[in-house]
């Protein structure tokens, strides 16, 4: 096509210059889309069916021909030249702007793309480039649903891409009205000659007085003003990043995706200026967040936590929640809210870190801060619910580390030292674990799911925080006393109420006779067969009903735990933790411990697993199974070691669970027809037979957790310390009974 164009302008001029040429050409198609305005009276005239498409694509081609002829790379031709001093780009955007003749904005924009993607000379630089570029960004951000909306993210694509090339066109394209009035004048003194070659003033087209009536002298008359000219105080108004924002609120989910990674292209720069400039004298951030936070304050305040919890696979490329879902409603709503919080994820992700961390900080402050705390902590059980609920959901897409160190920030604090009982709540965190403890159980239940969320992110300062500050220096343990001889001495079973001579005698015992002492390792460490059986034999044979359904369950407990003992071990591996605990020191004086409020609800929850609702239970048992699987040395001593000698006062997992397993065994014996009961209510929690209300029904599925948990906290000690090597090494998971 160009060297068509070029052969017959030669065959047109004989000998002449082909510069001047092209020249002479370009002027004429300029003036034959000027003299459309001059003499056309027909208002309703579409612009694609004008001679105006084919002009301004006459002119590109006359540009692009040009640029490939000049002999010196860099130089801008007579043409290039013509267009940038004549200002054809500003009345062009005037042309855009006034929508005459309908559709004439769809081929200004499309007009301005081509230019800026195929004339490789920088243009962005000249004032009158990118005085217009931002002109024509500000119209198309401030009509939403436009019919132009395709033409408009193309010119964002074009733009975001020149940047990328060279981040310090940033400030050029993103500077607001009165910095562009101010640097005009010394730009455009030194940016080109300041007439083109051969072109008299007389030729300007646009210098001619229109006498088209009423609509042309008002779209004449509203040409780009003078470089002196403001036509308002604001600075860094509409620009390019409002325009994507915009952009990225459409209804055309290819317009909003294109303009998600337009500007995901542009945080992305690699400039330190440009982040920066990006950062503090832009609307990125605040843009970003605030239609984050629009999205969220448009939830429905009924949303269900079930469905929110039951809404996954949601990402900020397929925003729209997947159709095979059942649907609920506020579904659509809730869909576009956390996909955004996806897509705020993946900005910070991948962002500059400067825009980064700012981005962060700002959807921590806005979103976390000023709306989430106050629905939180308010008297409102249903906005409790939701926003625990929602935050949920949030932790679970979280992935960024910039975004999660500020979540973690939100919730547990910065200065994360023992608490003491009596210590009132500091932190939003000291009340989300009251909340676990809540009259409410599906406050509890949302509560508790919300910490086992936090629990599965890479941050060491969570399971420090909840957890580990409180086992430093295994204070729990007992100063000075001899080792035990006996199980039954660790258990100190004669000196527990539950366990009077009255009731040992009563029929009821452990599943089989406890070992008479703790088979040790050389290193000390009691032997993990003895861990092992020690929970698998808790629940005595009269609370147990897996056997009878053919299924032992333990052995999927294992593999289960397996899988998920290395996907911890691997996401707690940068953080250095020591393979043993730090041995004691006899002479040191014991201190007063405390396990924390966390561990404290979660043992308090745990000790009442006999009066509480299957649900409540389910999600108890849950979490604490994922504080088990944490590799560190103190966790697996304090909650999988059974023959640990606790100093007084002091109670662990495995006591807590004795003590429950007393409390059972006193109160099955006013069960008439425990065992047959037992099996029922477990048929029916495996949804084999129909179900029924029976009495005691919360004691009788209080059971079948505990004997579920018992099995679980048994694997996950086997897979944690395997008889055959350190469980780092262990290579495939183990099958069968220990």
């Amino acid at each position: 096509m160009l060297s068509r164009l070029g052969a017959l302008l030669q065959e047109a001029v004989g000998a002449r210059e082909p510069s001047i040429d092209l020249l002479e050409a370009f002027v004429e198609h300029w003036k034959g889309i000027t003299n459309y305005y001059i003499e056309s009276t027909d208002e309703n005239t579409p612009a694609k069916k004008t001679d105006i498409p084919w002009r301004l694509k006459q002119m590109l081609d006359i540009l692009v021909y040009e640029e490939k002829q000049q002999a010196a790379a860099g130089e801008a031709g007579p043409c290039l030249e013509y267009l940038l001093q004549h200002k054809i780009l500003e009345t062009l955007c005037t042309l855009g702007k006034a929508e005459y003749p309908p559709g004439m904005r769809q081929q200004v924009l499309q007009f301005f793309s081509k230019v800026l993607a195929q004339v490789q000379h920088p243009l962005l630089h000249y004032l009158s480039v990118h005085r217009p570029v931002q002109k024509l960004l500000r119209l198309g951000g401030t009509v939403p649903g436009s019919l132009t909306e395709k033409e408009e993210v193309q010119f964002t694509t074009v733009l975001c891409s020149k940047i990328q090339q060279d981040p310090a066109l940033l400030t050029y394209i993103l500077e607001g009205k009165k910095t562009v009035g101010r640097k005009e004048a010394s730009r455009e003194a030194t940016a080109l000659p300041r007439e083109a070659a051969g072109v008299k003033d007389k030729e300007q087209p646009h210098s001619k007085a229109p006498d088209r009536g009423a609509w042309g002298a008002r779209a004449w008359s509203t040409q780009l003003p003078a470089e002196t000219k403001e036509t308002d105080g604001r600075t860094g108004e509409s620009n390019l990043i409002t325009s994507l924002i915009g952009l990225c609120k459409s209804k055309k989910g290819r317009v909003a995706l294109k303009a998600q990674e337009n500007l995901l292209l542009l945080v992305s720069v690699a400039s330190q200026a440009a982040a920066t400039y990006l950062v503090q004298s832009s609307p990125c951030c605040p843009a970003i967040v605030e239609h984050l936070c629009q999205l969220y304050q448009s939830l429905p305040s009924f949303l269900d936590p079930a469905d929110i919890a039951a809404l996954e696979g949601i990402s900020w490329r397929l925003p729209s929640a997947p159709s095979d879902e059942a649907s609920f409603p506020g579904k659509e709503t809730l869909a576009a809210f956390l996909g955004w919080f996806d897509y705020c994820d993946h900005l910070i992700t991948e962002a500059h870190t400067v825009v980064s961390d700012a981005l962060a900080k700002s959807v921590a402050e806005k979103l976390f801060v000023e709306t989430l705390q106050p629905q939180l902590l308010h008297v409102s059980e249903q906005s409790v619910l939701t926003s625990t609920a929602l935050l949920t959901a949030m932790l679970r897409q979280l992935r960024s580390p910039a975004l999660l160190r500020e979540a973690v920030a939100f919730l547990l604090g910065t200065d994360q030292q023992p608490a003491a009982p009596e210590d009132s709540p500091h932190t939003l965190g000291g009340h989300l674990v009251r909340h676990c403890d809540h009259l409410s159980d599906e406050i509890s239940i949302a509560t508790l799911r919300l910490f086992e969320e936090l629990l599965q992110k890479p941050h060491e300062q969570i399971i420090h925080g909840l957890i580990l500050c409180h086992l430093e220096g295994r204070p729990y343990v007992a100063r000075g006393s001899p080792e035990p001889e006996s199980y039954e001495d660790t258990l100190d079973l004669e000196e527990d109420p539950y366990f009077t001579d009255g009731f040992l005698d009563s029929g009821f015992q452990p599943s089989t006779k406890p070992p008479p002492a703790p088979v040790t390792n050389p290193d000390g460490k009691t032997a993990v067969t003895e861990i092992v059986n020690s929970f698998l034999c808790l629940v005595p044979e009269e609370a147990k009903t897996s056997a009878f359904l053919e299924e032992t369950g333990y052995d999927t407990y294992v593999h289960d735990a397996y899988g998920l003992f290395q996907e911890c071990s691997s996401r707690v591996a940068p953080w250095g933790w020591p393979p043993a605990p730090t041995p004691l020191d006899p002479h040191e004086p014991e201190r007063p411990f405390f396990e924390g409020h966390f561990l404290r609800m979660l043992f308090d929850r745990m000790s009442r697993i006999l009066e509480q609702p299957y649900s409540l239970n389910l999600q108890v048992t849950s979490v604490l199974s994922r504080l088990a699987l944490f590799p560190h040395p103190l966790i697996h001593e304090y909650l999988l070691d059974p023959y640990i000698n606790l100093a007084p006062g002091c109670r662990s997992l495995f006591s807590v669970l004795v003590r429950v397993i007393g409390d059972l065994m006193q109160r099955i014996q006013r069960v008439p027809q425990f065992p047959g009961k037992l099996l029922l209510v477990r048929r029916q929690l495996m949804g084999q037979v129909p179900g029924e209300q029976l009495d005691h029904q919360t004691l009788l599925q209080g059971v079948v957790v505990l004997e579920e948990f018992c099995k679980e906290l048994a694997a996950i000690a086997f897979v944690k310390f395997p008889p055959h090597g350190p469980h780092l090494r262990l290579s495939e998971p183990p099958e069968g009974h220990v």
